[in-house]
């Protein structure tokens, strides 16, 4: 292993949630007047925090969203995770074959503490995590692209950034992970390679990613 920690986002990477959250929160935009697709909600944003909805739905309409917006999608998304989340494909597999090799591992994720317990719980993940290597956009401030998050879950974790790698599934996790002087890996489940560029290489299966890794 030539990392000494591997950090997984959460959302579509370990959880398979990015299109149920994301049909759940373009259904909502439009409700409230925002006619938004599914693949729009994904173009622009897959990987980030809720905070970016609320900026770039008053840049470009000059409103704002109302103030319970983040409490009610919230409880719509989870809502959907108790009934329909499963955990990617592999993932608990290469989760279980890193902790029984020793590598150190965290998620870092745009998606509230919440949110990753509700998932993790749902999908049997918490098997494979405790609360000091779970990072959430919540304890920096600012999400995805700005490098804060994987900055805070090295630093954490005691782990040099470049001795770091990052799987990442989104554009803005890619930017971040980049720009915290990190490798990343572009897992291409539901993004297309060309969106993630930078990443050191990319993968369709999370079962290829241990042999990206030595």
């Amino acid at each position: 292993m030539r990392y000494d920690l591997v950090i997984f986002d959460n959302d579509g990477v370990l959880v398979d949630s990015e299109l149920l959250s994301n049909t759940i929160l373009a259904a909502y935009l439009t409700e409230l007047g925002h006619p938004t697709s599914c693949a729009e909600s994904i173009r622009d944003y897959m990987g980030a925090a809720v905070h970016r909805v609320h900026d770039l739905v008053r840049e470009r309409t000059g409103k704002r969203l109302p103030d319970d917006f983040d409490d009610t999608l919230h409880a719509r998304v989870f809502a959907a995770f108790e009934r329909e989340l499963t955990p990617v494909p592999g993932a608990p597999e290469v989760l279980g074959g890193l902790k029984a090799e020793g590598v150190p591992y965290c998620v870092a994720s745009s998606g509230s503490h919440e949110r990753i317990r509700v998932g993790h719980r749902k999908t049997g993940l918490d098997a494979w995590f405790r609360p000091e290597n779970v990072f959430s956009a919540q304890d920096v401030g600012r999400g995805k692209p700005a490098p804060d998050l994987f900055l805070h879950a090295a630093e954490r974790m005691g782990v040099a950034p470049e001795r770091c790698v990052v799987v990442e599934d989104s554009p803005l996790g890619v930017t971040a992970a980049l720009a915290a002087g990190m490798d990343v890996y572009g897992f291409t489940a539901m993004t297309p390679a060309e969106r993630l560029a930078g990443a050191r290489g990319h993968f369709t299966e999370m079962t290829e990613l241990p042999g990206l890794l030595v």
